[in-house]
């Protein structure tokens, strides 16, 4: 381990668990409209971010998509901006600025020298409201939003698989619907379903302004009470979570056949985020699974699969436990040259039935802590990562002081938790399985069978 990174690591293990969190200062403002500031005065730069609790969670069937494109139209121009002048100002005050949209929420940033910060909150707020949503502009954006889906969809066959997979396995949960949205959704989207979408999610009541950086908290709030504080409070914003997801109804299988160049096969389990758990130590022992497998190079994915084994070219693991509803646990990887899905799949629930059948031993996971005590150091090293922390946590409901007792729950998982989250939750009921053949050559199947 490097020697930064050692020392990294001590400082932080040296931390008493409440400095572990960013100092964070909150207010709310008259309108509803939620501020969160952490000062780091590092360097003379700023994040700022507005999250609106809206996302594909909060959509459904015909409508799917829809929190994606307004996303794309909130660069469309108000009363006061042209289209496509926001991120002109904010380039010539010299800073950088975009959006994303998830499950879970919608937000938008910009990140500039701190004397600047005014300008991003006089064009946020701007838009917040006052949005032109122009018929001839929708239906473009909607297009460019359809080109993408093709793009990063239809013509990406992991992608495909992992739509696939999350289709098969939450059912109708919204979960189960693409962020980007169904096809035959964008195609029947109207001007008119974006604007009761606007008006109905994107009000200070649904949003949360988060700034990090060379900032004090006293201009924060004067600045964001003066540029947000007399916007109208908007509807009362929608509840938490739209529906339960369904529960596991046995394991699920699906083979698709796809434009790729290698077969490809992902997994999924339904575990619970930290809201839905039995006990709220198993989320934490669900991520140190994820890390068992596949954090760092001398985890057990890589050292025994693609480097022993050699049965996979790559393979991995993910587990996120913020969420606003219960998520999945996500194994996936590609057969080495030579070998193939069955034997892939069998190696992958192999290496998972251990987790179920052995307990792990204490240095091993030792081990991964520390390797995910350090990816936190580094994250939080950066202002804008601070602020993605900040935003995400309070918008699905966590709050910002998770941040503070992550790690020390972390430490606290022993290996017999690992075992029981293992046997309780990695089991075939709760199992979603997608296996991704490539096409079979046309041109050269034909030519084997009726060539000359």
């Amino acid at each position: 381990m490097p020697t930064r990174l050692l020392l990294a690591l001590a400082a932080l293990l040296l931390l008493p668990p409440a400095a572990w969190g960013a100092e964070v200062a909150s207010r709310t403002l008259d309108n509803g409209m939620e501020v969160f500031v952490r000062p780091d005065h590092r360097a003379p730069v700023v994040t700022s971010m507005v999250w609106y609790r809206v996302g594909g969670i909060d959509e459904h069937l015909g409508k799917t998509g829809i929190s994606h494109v307004l996303e794309h139209m909130m660069f469309k121009g108000t009363k006061k901006v042209g289209p496509g002048q926001f991120a002109e100002i904010i380039a010539r005050n010299g800073g950088r600025n975009n959006a994303f949209t998830g499950q879970d929420y919608t937000a938008y940033f910009e990140k500039l020298a701190s004397d600047r910060l005014d300008v991003a909150l006089r064009l946020e707020a701007d838009r917040m409201v006052n949005l032109r949503l122009k018929p001839k502009q929708f239906r473009k954006e909607v297009q460019v939003v359809m080109e993408e889906r093709r793009m990063r969809v239809s013509d990406d066959p992991r992608s495909l698989a992992h739509e696939t997979l999350r289709s098969v396995a939450f059912d109708a949960h919204p979960y189960g619907y693409p962020v980007i949205g169904f096809k035959p959704d964008l195609d029947r989207l109207k001007v008119g379903d974006l604007k009761r979408w606007y008006r109905h999610h994107y009000s200070p009541r649904n949003a949360r302004l988060v700034v990090a950086g060379d900032v004090e908290p006293a201009r924060v709030f004067r600045l964001a009470a003066k540029y947000f504080g007399d916007l109208p409070p908007g509807p009362k914003p929608p509840q938490v979570n739209p529906e339960p997801v369904p529960a596991p109804r046995g394991a699920r299988a699906v083979d698709l056949e796809a434009d790729a160049r290698v077969p490809y096969l992902a997994m999924a389990y339904h575990v619970p985020n930290l809201p839905a758990a039995d006990q709220q130590w198993e989320p934490y022992a669900l991520r140190l699974v994820a890390g068992l497998l596949d954090e760092g190079r001398s985890s057990r994915l890589p050292t025994r699969l693609v480097r022993g084994s050699g049965v996979a070219a790559s393979a991995g693991t993910y587990f996120s436990p913020e969420s606003r509803a219960p998520e999945l646990f996500y194994l996936e990887g590609t057969p080495a040259p030579g070998h193939d899905l069955d034997g892939l799949q069998q190696a992958l629930l192999g290496q998972v039935a251990e987790l179920r059948d052995k307990p792990v031993s204490a240095d091993e996971l030792r081990r991964v802590k520390r390797q995910i005590a350090a990816s936190e150091v580094f994250q939080r090293d950066s202002v804008f990562y601070q602020a993605m922390q900040i935003g995400q946590l309070e918008t699905i409901g966590y709050g910002h002081e998770y941040l503070d007792t992550y790690l020390e729950r972390i430490r606290a998982v022993t290996p017999e938790q690992i075992q029981q989250v293992a046997r309780k939750y990695l089991t075939p009921q709760r199992r979603t399985l997608v296996r991704l053949h490539p096409e079979p050559q046309q041109g050269a199947a034909g030519a084997g069978e009726g060539g000359q």
